[in-house]
């Protein structure tokens, strides 16, 4: 207490769990800011934030101001059948026709296998800010908008004349409400009309003095129709309230009851509620019992007796229990060059500050103009804030009870999105959880778990009706209904029936890291057991022995059939059997630790695995795609699939199969590094797994390049100036593949192994220090390192007693790790320190 008030403490944040003793940590970094030098003038100048499952876009108009709004269960549509009954009799035929060797027949063939389209994300509509005319004529070089990733808040700023107008917008996760604040320095100077409108089939009105009601719907099916459906179904109505507060003295009109117009008000505050009537994957939006106008106004009335201080304090509160668990500090070396070969010692402090970046001059350097300037300045902070950036957007689109963040997160801007804003399971939607566990934000991936859950469902009835196997199947494509049948089209990326196995070992990973036993048990093993099921059904015994899949396709990549025909469809393809054989050693390492390892779903599994075809080296040595080494027609395809093994599986490793890793370095020298951003950042990881630090950062330094959106289709990978991540067009997959691959080049672990600093790039993050990162076993990690070399790390466990073997350059330690105790090791790998947190 002070002077008799209580005071909030706030508890260390985990990034300050563990600190080290023998260095100085001056903090070289520059604020972690997202900064503009004025007016969004595309999309993708806009800045995103989000509490989970509502979303805006800040746009920073002076005069006219839009935020874009998103709710995440806004989706086209309404539950389907996703089963074929035909679907038997064509797989039939898909298979003969493989066996046969005519590959580009049953190419063709298999699209008797496709069905309808995913279903599409929508969007929820716009608040419009007018201000009077003299807002046209601001001061120039007042003018400031930025994102502040410490607060999760995004703030203009500019003048008129003498007075200062602010506006702060922030997405409460507590509150379930996007809060904008507008302000002016001199008492009675904002005047502003406001109004609520959307894209969507809507009615929007005024209600009273101080609220406006949307009220919508979204179309029952996408806009090209599915075939044989002519009616047009219900589909998920949602409501938006837009509650406004004023000052005292400020004054509210009503303006025809569609806007409500502030005169003479000292500050305003916006509060922003939103919800719809989607009642899960499996309710018709004709049958759900959730009105949305009064869950609406239901949430305001909980939060409008709270002051916007409270507001704020609960949301800062919430946002930075997440993102505090993490830091980064990275810096170039404090050693250069002299003309006569000796070294001159420079202060670690100046080496990531140019002048023009200094502290007290901050926004006079847009984000922008730093990711022109990467290519020449390599500025190792421009690193640490895409890395924080990426877990921004994580904790900002994905939280528990939320939608899983889709093909752009939860921000989106169009009736038909880009590939329909789908969940994409050959690499996107997997790759936006990346992040989750060793960027230490495990809460952010529950909405994945849920998904599959869903997705289990339906997908037992695809694998019974159109597989006649047991067990459960996903394919390439889904959506909020959770759609497990193939996409409609060409079999090269439609026929696909891996998706849910792949989601399936995000479940044994969550255990890795976490030790949650509960959780294995009670949500990850019967997941896993019914992907099994389907599995050890769907492969087939071939000639020689050997189990395979058939059909088979690598993802959304052709080949050339040894008679000269394009074709998609063979079989065992490499990406197909390294994912059986992760999900397959995944579950009989979850048995061991439930005790089921006598079960007789696991006798299967190990007699199955021993059947599995290895992984193959092609002539050229490089690591096959297919099970035949067929000609490749687009050697530059921006898909790594047959890399699957090593990055994100486990089974090709440098220590246990250095010749496959040699293919490897091989295949994506011979791939290249063109490609759309989540293809880089998949590369950046897998360089690191290989623990090549060179290539690894040439492919951070390759996906550090302005898209102009005016050109966008010039671009390949690339970041807007808002640093979404670009395809092109945007796709946030690459936003979160990046922080994975960069705690993936710091840290990397298996449930015995640690290793530190695997792929660092010594001469470009000469200094730095991480701490936060977790590691599989439960183990949280602390690096710093100097010029290169380790300096000092800090090891600590809530979860349970292990031995770890710690690796760094070539030496080998074993620790013993217990629970609450934080160790701390010196260079030569040696514990210096220990305490109790």
């Amino acid at each position: 207490m002070e002077d008799g008030e209580w005071v909030l403490v706030r508890k260390p944040a985990e990034k300050d769990f563990w600190n080290p003793t023998s260095m100085d940590l001056a903090d070289t970094s520059k604020p972690l800011k997202v900064t503009f030098s004025g007016p969004a003038k595309h999309w993708t100048d806009a800045i995103p934030i989000g509490n989970g499952r509502l979303g805006a876009m800040v746009w920073g108009g002076i005069a006219s101001e839009t935020l874009q709004l998103n709710e995440d269960t806004l989706w086209t549509g309404v539950p389907g059948d996703y089963t074929n009954p035909e679907a038997p009799a064509a797989l039939a035929e898909v298979r003969k026709l493989v066996d046969n060797g005519d590959y580009a027949e049953a190419t063709k063939a298999a699209v008797k296998l496709s069905d309808h389209p995913s279903d599409v994300y929508q969007l929820l509509g716009d608040i419009k800010l007018e201000f009077d005319e003299s807002h046209v004529k601001y001061t120039e070089g007042t003018y400031s908008r930025e994102l502040d990733l410490e607060t999760a808040t995004a703030r203009v700023k500019y003048s008129v004349v003498d007075v200062e107008f602010t506006r702060e917008h922030f997405a409460s996760n507590p509150g379930q409400v996007i809060v904008t604040k507008i302000s002016a320095s001199k008492p009675g100077s904002l005047s502003f009309t406001v109004s609520l409108d959307s894209k969507l089939h809507h009615h929007s009105q005024a209600n009273g003095q101080n609220q406006i009601i949307l009220q919508g719907s979204c179309p029952g099916k996408r806009i090209q129709p599915k075939v044989g459906l002519n009616e047009n179904p219900k589909g998920i109505q949602f409501t938006a309230v837009l509650d406004l507060q004023v000052s005292q003295g400020g004054v509210i009109h009503n303006i025809d009851d569609k806007k409500l117009k502030v005169e003479g008000s000292d500050w305003a505050v916006l509060l922003l509620v939103a919800s719809s009537s989607f009642d899960g994957p499996f309710t018709m939006p004709s049958d759900s019992k959730k009105d949305p106008t009064s869950e609406t106004l239901n949430a305001l009335k909980s939060i409008k007796t709270l002051s916007y201080s409270d507001l704020y304090a609960h949301h800062l509160d919430d946002y930075q229990n997440l993102f505090h668990r993490v830091s980064l500090q990275l810096s170039k070396s404090s050693k250069s060059n002299l003309g006569d070969g000796s070294l001159e010692m420079k202060e670690v402090k100046s080496s990531t500050k140019n002048s023009h970046f200094s502290e007290s001059n901050d926004g006079a350097v847009s984000t922008a103009e730093r990711v022109k300037s990467f290519q020449t300045d390599e500025d190792p902070s421009f690193v640490e804030l895409l890395f924080q950036y990426g877990r921004y957007l994580l904790i900002s689109s994905s939280r528990p009870g939320t939608q899983v963040s889709n093909l752009q997160g939860i921000w989106n801007k169009d009736i038909e999105p880009a590939w329909d804003c789908a969940p994409h399971l050959n690499i996107n939607l997997q790759m936006n959880y990346w992040p989750s566990l060793p960027c230490n934000l495990k809460e952010c991936q529950e909405p994945l778990f849920d998904f599959i859950s869903s997705l289990a469902i339906n997908g037992s009835k695809t694998a019974k009706v159109n597989y006649e196997t047991s067990g459960w199947v996903a394919h390439q494509v889904t959506d909020i209904w959770a759609k497990t049948s193939p996409d409609r089209g060409e079999a090269v990326w439609a026929l696909w029936p891996m998706g849910g196995a792949w989601l399936c070992t995000h479940l044994w990973e969550h255990f890795t890291y976490t030790m949650d036993k509960d959780f294995l048990k009670n949500k990850a093993y019967p997941l896993l057991e019914g992907c099994t099921s389907f599995l050890l059904d769907w492969l087939i015994e071939g000639p020689g022995g050997y189990l395979e899949t058939n059909p088979s396709t690598s993802p959304e990549h052709m080949f050339v059939a040894p008679d000269g025909k394009p074709a998609s469809v063979s079989y065992s393809s490499t990406m197909d059997i390294a994912i059986i054989r992760e999900v397959f050693t995944e579950i009989v390492s979850a048995a061991e630790v439930l005790g089921r390892k006598d079960d007789a779903l696991i006798g299967k599994v190990r007699e199955a695995q021993a059947k599995l075809p290895p992984t193959k080296i092609a002539r050229d040595g490089s690591i096959m795609e297919w099970a035949v080494d067929f000609q490749d027609p687009e050697v530059h395809h921006r898909h790594v699939s047959h890399l699957f093994g090593l990055f994100p599986g486990h089974m090709i490793t440098v220590e246990k199969t250095p010749d496959l890793c040699k293919a490897v370095d091989f295949t994506l020298f011979k791939r290249g590094e063109e490609g759309p951003g989540w293809s880089t950042t998949w590369k950046t990881a897998l360089w690191a797994r290989l623990h090549n630090s060179e290539h690894a950062y040439r492919m951070v330094k390759h996906l550090i390049s302005l898209v102009d959106p005016t050109h966008e289709a010039d671009f390949e990978g690339g970041l807007y100036s808002n640093l979404f991540t670009a395809h092109p067009p945007f796709q946030i997959d690459a936003n979160f593949g990046f922080s994975a691959a960069v705690a993936e080049m710091l840290v990397q672990s298996t449930m015995k192994d640690l290793y530190l600093l695997p792929a660092l790039p010594r001469d470009k993050w000469a200094n730095g220090c991480v701490k936060g990162l977790k590691a599989r076993g439960g183990v949280t990690v602390n690096i710093c390192w100097q010029e290169g070399d380790l300096e000092e790390f800090g090891l600590w466990s809530m979860e349970e007693n292990s031995v770890k073997r710690l690796h760094y350059r070539g030496t080998t330690i074993t620790a013993k790790i217990s629970t609450g105790k934080v160790y701390t090791f010196n260079r030569q790998l040696k514990c210096v320190k220990t305490y109790s947190l």
